[in-house]
């Protein structure tokens, strides 16, 4: 005949049951996707023996009001302050979701005198600790401590990005307000001729050498120039704007910080693109972000089915009445289980796998955006490429005609519509070249934020908002 157990030896197998049931948790196991992405580039690739690596590409522009600036930008963005009180928040969260699978205590007090006319009052004092402990049966909290912890690493990617996207668009930024400026000289330059030009037509209009719609088609030529330089001053104004809102500085000391420096537009060394499309998803802090989210809502897949199983915890308390001298007890297990509730615990689930599949689907959009990015940067980089060499031929040769048929125009051979005709076209070259000049950079730029910014996976952020540094 068996042995009964024994008190002791009864709790010793009930808390190694519960310690056998703590260790399961229910739920899919997590496995990140593997990105469908080409094994080649089907864009033309930039070769250049002076390719650089994306780490301190900023500072190879040796451009010294561009790269403080960003600093400036870097330093006090509230993009970046904001991404950074979202890791900060996701960080909190995950000390909260963890506590759940701690005991928790807490311990009252409390005093009262009582009596009645003609009686002696008396005074109770009493003290009393009570402690709970919900055990994580079916991995409901681990689950949640595990989708909170995701959260943080997507949260510091996105960090990241902002500081990329940042870095980016200040430069950019910079580039236009320095491409616009050669842009505005030149309809200044264009202004001044065709004023002098126009002077010179109404006094032979009014000498009765040249017809009188010789001398309109001056003046409206004229007044467009005019138009054309007070618009591009007024594209200049707008974007020096956008660098005092980038840069949270001032428009005096952005000039004054600009007018040491050259006046051209700057030149980036060239990045250097020898990772394929797998390597290169990889290296982006937005996917990463993304990828983060997808492993969150797959621990959030779990925690739901957990709740569908019962819960139990443990509790006790200890009273004691201090002025009698009494102390009494309580402990023991209890369990909770959902008998009815409409099907919420369900559609809880049904929820969280919706979840999932819409994270893994923004995954997916994700990569192919990332890989379209970089092949539109590669093909516009080698179309301005192309374009770029002819177009400064096309300038320097629209240049030199329409200096003849000034020449022509003065002494009488050319007439004034050809003359203009020429202007228009040599005006139109150089600002075709200028802009070409400026779209190579852009493009350069486009391509360095698109291949990742530099982001090395894993990377952290400080607990300073400002502690990490690009």
């Amino acid at each position: 005949m068996p042995k009964a157990l024994t008190p002791h030896a009864l709790s010793t197998a009930s808390a190694t049951l519960l310690l056998a049931l703590a260790g399961c948790a229910v739920g899919p196991t997590y496995q990140a996707p593997t990105p469908a992405a080409a094994t080649t580039w089907h864009a033309p690739v930039p070769h250049d023996g002076q390719s650089t690596t994306l780490q301190n590409w900023w500072a190879q522009f040796n451009d010294a009001a561009l790269t403080q600036f960003i600093t400036w930008a870097e330093a006090d963005s509230p993009t970046r302050t904001q991404a950074w009180t979202r890791i900060e928040q996701a960080r909190a969260t995950l000390t909260t979701t963890r506590a759940g699978a701690l005991p928790a205590a807490s311990a009252s007090g409390s005093a009262a005198r009582s009596g009645a006319s003609g009686t002696t009052s008396t005074t109770v004092r009493s003290a009393r600790l009570d402690a709970s402990w919900e055990i994580d049966l079916f991995g409901r909290v681990r689950r949640n401590a595990e989708a909170a912890s995701a959260r943080i690493e997507a949260r510091e990617a996105d960090w990241h990005e902002a500081r990329v996207s940042l870095a980016a668009e200040v430069a950019d930024t910079y580039v236009q307000y320095r491409a616009c400026g050669l842009l505005a000289d030149a309809y200044e330059r264009e202004l001044a001729s065709v004023t002098k030009t126009e002077a010179t037509t109404a006094t032979m209009v009014q000498a009765g050498f040249t017809a009188p719609s010789d001398g309109a088609l001056a003046r409206a030529s004229l007044a467009s120039s005019r138009s054309s330089a007070v618009r591009q001053r007024a594209q200049c104004s707008l974007l020096l704007k956008s660098l005092v809102y980038l840069t949270g500085h001032d428009e005096p000391e952005l000039l004054a910080t600009m007018a040491g420096g050259s006046t051209a537009v700057p030149q980036p060394a060239h990045l250097g693109v020898d990772s394929v499309p797998a390597q290169v998803l990889r290296q982006r802090p937005d996917l990463a972000s993304l990828e983060r989210e997808l492993a969150a809502s797959s621990a959030e897949i779990g925690a739901a089915q957990a709740d569908l199983y019962p819960s139990l915890s443990l509790s006790g308390a200890i009273t004691r009445s201090l002025g009698q001298g009494l102390t009494t007890w309580s402990f023991g297990p209890a369990l909770a289980v959902s008998l009815f509730d409409g099907g919420a615990k369900r559609a809880a689930v049904d929820s969280a796998n919706a979840s999932y599949t819409s994270a893994l689907a923004g995954y997916q959009q994700g990569v192919r955006s990332a890989v379209r990015e970089v092949e539109e940067a590669l093909v516009n980089l080698d179309s301005t490429r192309q374009r770029a060499s002819e177009a400064h031929r096309a300038a320097e040769e629209y240049r030199h005609y329409l200096n003849a048929t000034e020449a022509n125009w003065r002494a009488g051979t050319a007439s004034l519509l050809n003359l203009e005709e020429a202007r228009r076209s040599a005006l139109s070259a150089e600002i075709d070249d200028l802009t070409l000049e400026q779209s190579q950079v852009s493009y350069w730029i486009a391509l360095y934020k698109a291949l990742g910014g530099g982001w090395t996976p894993g990377a952290t952020v400080s607990t300073n908002k400002n502690g990490a540094q690009p």
